[in-house]
């Protein structure tokens, strides 16, 4: 998939602030100072489409990118960062719990992880959390996890920074993210560099695949 078009459509804080649903969306989620704006300006070939700041939790709104007239890109606000106050951090969570249960028009949720680092607390919360997104707590049975995966909210893992660890430490690196987070042998992990421009077309193959199904 090639992104010819991209534009900042809304900037929300409430889901009255939303753009109309009936377009396909794709939401990116991760911890604070992940790489997600530099990824997402990437993707969209737009250095400043999103905004890229070296002070973790930058992003305190759910951004909407209209992409291509046909689909849009949603930036969740950054999770995990410990220097925001506890209500602040619990507002973002708020946000983004209400985007996650209630927006028709989301397709999936691409999580990004720092290829780095183990996943921390919060990665492995958010990760588990999504899988469970549509779960009412009253029905664990298996039924029920079937059709929230059939749904398609089993969420793709990217790696970012890949640029920051040496070649013969990525299968070691990925082997660890897949293990923490208890991902099963289908599960996608995609290592990208924003700074050397490498993983992006694969993540992107991926996107257009959703789009389509």
């Amino acid at each position: 998939m090639n992104i010819n078009k991209s534009e900042l459509e809304a900037v929300a804080v409430k889901p009255n602030q939303y753009p109309p649903e009936g377009v396909a969306e794709i939401a990116f989620a991760g911890r604070s100072n992940v790489g997600k704006s530099s990824l997402l300006n990437l993707l969209t070939g737009r250095k400043k489409l999103a905004r890229v700041s070296g002070s973790p939790g930058k992003t305190r709104t759910i951004n909407f990118y209209r992409v291509n007239d046909a689909f849009r890109i949603v930036d969740l606000p950054g999770y995990g960062y410990a220097k925001v106050s506890k209500s602040v951090s619990e507002g973002w969570g708020e946000m983004m719990e209400r985007y996650l249960e209630q927006r028709e028009s989301l397709r999936k949720v691409i999580q990004l992880v720092d290829i780095r680092h183990q996943p921390s607390k919060q990665d492995v919360q958010m990760y588990e959390y999504l899988n469970d997104i549509r779960h009412d707590p009253s029905a664990n049975d298996k039924m029920m996890y079937e059709w929230m995966v059939y749904q398609g909210f089993h969420p793709i893992i990217v790696a970012t920074k890949m640029d920051k660890i040496k070649r013969s430490q990525l299968q070691k690196q990925i082997k660890l993210i897949r293990q923490t987070l208890k991902l099963s042998a289908e599960d996608v992990v995609i290592p990208v560099s924003a700074l050397k421009k490498t993983g992006y077309e694969e993540l992107l193959d991926v996107m257009e695949e959703i789009l389509e199904d």
